[in-house]
């Protein structure tokens, strides 16, 4: 096949315009084409009145010779080229007689596709976690949302398919990927009842919903394969001899024999952190962000992005990335911005709260929100001690906490009042969608002085890129500590433990990713280590 990329056609260009632009970019007719598959479709939408769709298109044609004869006649053009192959390859099978059972430690997309390929390559891995299985988990995070009853190992953070699920669903990652692992997640997720869309447009996603029902379907598939999941089951104890990992106690008091062990743990895994450090596992600290929640209405981006185009099915709800470097030396940016969603609240421990964005696959909520965070650098900001971070972000939950009433009411401020400097005293149109509510009060106090600093420089120089961004009536809740791992748990070539052999530090927790989709790519790529490391390949 042939791979044209970098077609571009007016938003509400005719299907017959792509037969159109393929014969036109390769000089050939109609007749010729024997079939072709939108593999991407992404937008420009930097002039709203002239809003252009990108097409990646792979096509085969009817004569084999034809495709030769035009590889050689377009091999200076970057943008024909011959289709590569994505399918994925597994690098092992284990021997019938394998008595060796790896250990996945946490089931979110890290520990999910980690123990999926293991289990595709006959391992029959053993997954421990912590929360409780997804719909219990649903119904654990609701009753915190509503009841203000919080289950502190079954939550937003805690339980089957980690905390993707109560997100944006978002799948798409700048990570690099040569191997095409993220083919392969994008694949199982289809597979698992996600909509076929997520393999070709550019910014993919799911939403929560959607992301419940594929997560127990993914299990299932572990499950018949002959890999085993205890849920409610929490690590209390890693055996090492000689720098080598034997095993692993479960907080029953069970001891789990095995010389490899996958820590796919979350980025809120705080007890687990403190425990793999006493234990003398190499941990280094690693920059974060801290920040608030923004909320927009919906319409005021859609309108600020696409203009006129605003509401098309194709484009959907829009949404943004931005970011500003302040006089102070530090940088603001957007994060998990989540179209037509909401803010949620996002603790695992108690009399502490953290913050969220979430939405569902329609993207149909009445606003936008994303995170809107400064950069925090350990060597700069706190002690340098590898667990200094979450010290830091505890600080901020649990002040956090106090300024919103002590009852997981979450601090907020309008935007107008937040870059005034005065105390809040009612709301504009923007209206909260934080559950349990939010405690109007002065958001000055929730951060330190260099990030209130910053945010109040960058609020207004992110309006002149979307106008209506500084709008009075937009709406600041926080706090938001939770933007990724705090800690990085280094590995070698091999993916293990620079100090520990047969512990393999995998996803956000480690440090290694950043979103569902790195995750998962990272959990495939530790899975083929495991397996590698178990049937001695190089």
């Amino acid at each position: 096949m042939i791979r044209l990329t970098e077609i571009k056609l007016p938003l509400n260009h005719a299907p017959e315009d792509l037969t159109s632009a393929i014969t036109t970019k390769l000089k050939i007719s109609a007749e010729q084409i024997a079939t072709f598959v939108m593999f991407k479709r992404g937008y420009d939408a930097r002039n709203k009145r002239n809003i252009q769709l990108i097409y990646t298109l792979d096509i085969t044609l009817s004569d084999n010779t034809l495709t030769d004869k035009l590889l050689s006649q377009f091999e200076s053009d970057q943008h024909v080229k011959v289709t590569p192959d994505t399918s994925y390859k597994y690098v092992g099978e284990a021997p019938a007689d394998l008595t060796e059972r790896p250990i996945v430690i946490g089931f979110g997309p890290c520990g999910l596709l980690a123990g999926l390929t293991l289990a595709q390559m006959g391992f029959k891995p053993i997954i421990i976690e912590r929360g409780n299985e997804v719909r219990q988990r649903t119904k654990d995070t609701f009753g915190f949302w509503r009841q203000r009853k919080l289950n502190t190992e079954s939550n937003v953070q805690f339980g089957e398919g980690g905390a993707g699920t109560f997100s944006d669903g978002k799948l798409y990652s700048q990570v690099k990927d040569p191997n095409h692992y993220g083919r392969k997640v994008m694949t199982e997720f289809v597979r698992a009842g996600a909509p076929d869309e997520i393999l070709f447009v550019s910014k993919p996603h799911i939403g929560t919903y959607k992301l419940v029902s594929m997560v127990e379907k993914m299990r299932a598939e572990i499950i018949e394969l002959g890999g085993e999941i205890r849920f409610g089951t929490r690590v209390d104890d890693i055996h090492i001899t000689d720098n080598q990992i034997t095993g692993v106690t479960l907080n029953n008091g069970e001891k789990l024999d095995s010389n490899h062990v996958v820590l796919a743990v979350g980025h809120s895994a705080r007890d687990t952190f403190q425990m793999i450090y006493d234990k003398g596992i190499y941990v280094e600290a690693k920059p974060f962000s801290i920040g608030f929640r923004i909320e927009h209405k919906q319409s005021t981006i859609d309108q600020a992005r696409f203009g006129d185009n605003a509401g098309n099915e194709i484009l959907g709800a829009a949404d943004y990335k931005l970011v500003h470097h302040c006089k102070n030396g530090r940088s603001v940016y957007s994060f998990c911005m989540c179209p037509g969603g909401t803010v949620v609240a996002a603790t695992s421990e108690e009399n502490r709260v953290v913050t969220n964005g979430m939405s569902q696959y329609s993207r149909n909520e009445r606003n936008a929100n994303s995170a809107i965070v400064v950069g925090i650098d350990p060597a700069r900001d706190y002690p340098n001690h590898p667990l200094a971070g979450i010290d830091l972000q505890r600080e901020l939950e649990s002040l956090a906490f106090e300024l919103g009433g002590r009852d997981y009411n979450a601090p907020a401020q309008t935007i107008g009042d937040f870059l005034k400097g005065k105390p809040d005293s009612q709301l504009g149109d923007v209206k909260p969608s934080f559950t349990p509510g939010i405690t109007l009060t002065d958001l000055s106090k929730a951060l330190p002085d260099f990030a209130v600093e910053a945010i109040r420089e960058a609020i207004p120089a992110f309006n002149k890129k979307i106008q209506g961004f500084g709008s009075d009536d937009g709406l600041l809740t926080g706090v938001e500590t939770r933007t990724s791992s705090p800690i990085s748990i280094k590995r070698n070539k091999e993916f293990q433990s620079i100090n520990t052999k047969g512990l393999f530090p995998a996803g956000e927790g480690a440090g290694y990713a950043g979103g569902i989709l790195s995750a998962g790519i990272d959990g495939i790529k530790v899975a083929e280590a495991v397996a590698k490391s178990i049937l001695k390949l190089d």
